[in-house]
């Protein structure tokens, strides 16, 4: 099997890297999104600042460009940063899904903790950290010492959206929100009902920002999807993922395994 290969659906194509899915892209419609945790984060970009107005977006991991490219659809005239250190993945997205013209999307051949470095200090409106190796969240990316970077790539009201993986009692995640609240004490999660209820393992989706967040709205976002999930007020955050210890560099952990 390829390390990474692009394989048509009905629907556009899914990009799988080491056999494993890790974007799917409709080149007609960059606004269709097939995955449900880059939906929620849609979601969140969506109420982020009011509709069409440009973002200054940084994404740390690539892979197909799904969420750059809906980004550049909804709010033209964005100015976003990809921070993806396969530059074999990349290469191979640029030539068989190519970006539109003018997209305003440029991807650094750097991983994200390397990269943190050439982000302009509170600049960014939103930082997405949706990065997987194996499967799993790298270790580095979500330290109280890597928390602290990506708090001062933000704006003053700037979102911070994490893609974690993880299952009931969720003890990875608890470590991760509290290293995150020391920083960005706004919280809200969404996941699936099923991931909540300790059914199955699935992605959590960390937001968090100095300022108050949306809640209502996305909740509102929440109970009308196509495929429903909850949203964690701040006070259920705590109630439900409260009481970790932060990761630092000295005894990081990656995701768990899937």
């Amino acid at each position: 099997m390829p390390r990474v290969e692009i394989v048509a659906d009905l629907a556009g194509y899914v990009v799988r890297r080491d056999g494993r899915d890790q974007s799917h892209v409709d080149l007609e419609r960059p606004t269709r999104i097939v995955f449900d945790y880059v939906r929620r984060m849609a979601d969140v970009v969506d109420l982020c600042r009011p509709p069409g107005e440009p973002v200054h977006l940084v994404h740390v991991g690539g892979a197909g460009l799904t969420l750059p490219r809906y980004v550049a659809a909804t709010r033209p005239r964005s100015h976003q940063v990809v921070l993806e250190p396969d530059e074999e993945l990349t290469a191979l997205v640029r030539d068989r899904l190519p970006l539109p013209r003018g997209a305003g999307i440029k991807v650094r051949p750097v991983d994200g903790r390397s990269g943190q470095a050439g982000l302009r200090p509170g600049a960014a409106d939103v930082l997405v950290l949706d990065a997987y190796d194996e499967g799993r969240v790298p270790a580095d990316l979500v330290t109280a010492e890597a928390v602290a970077g990506w708090a001062a790539a933000l704006a003053p009201d700037g979102l911070l959206l994490a893609n974690l993986a993880d299952r009931a009692p969720f003890a990875w995640t608890r470590r991760v929100v509290a290293g995150v609240r020391e920083r960005l004490p706004e919280l809200v999660v969404s996941a699936e009902p099923a991931t909540l209820r300790g059914r199955r393992g699935g992605n959590l989706l960390l937001v968090a920002s100095r300022v108050g967040l949306p809640v209502a709205a996305l909740q509102g976002r929440a109970v009308a999807s196509a495929a429903p999930y909850r949203v964690l007020e701040p006070g259920a955050v705590s109630d439900s993922l409260g009481g970790g210890t932060p990761f630092t560099d000295a005894d990081a952990q990656p995701s768990p395994a899937p």
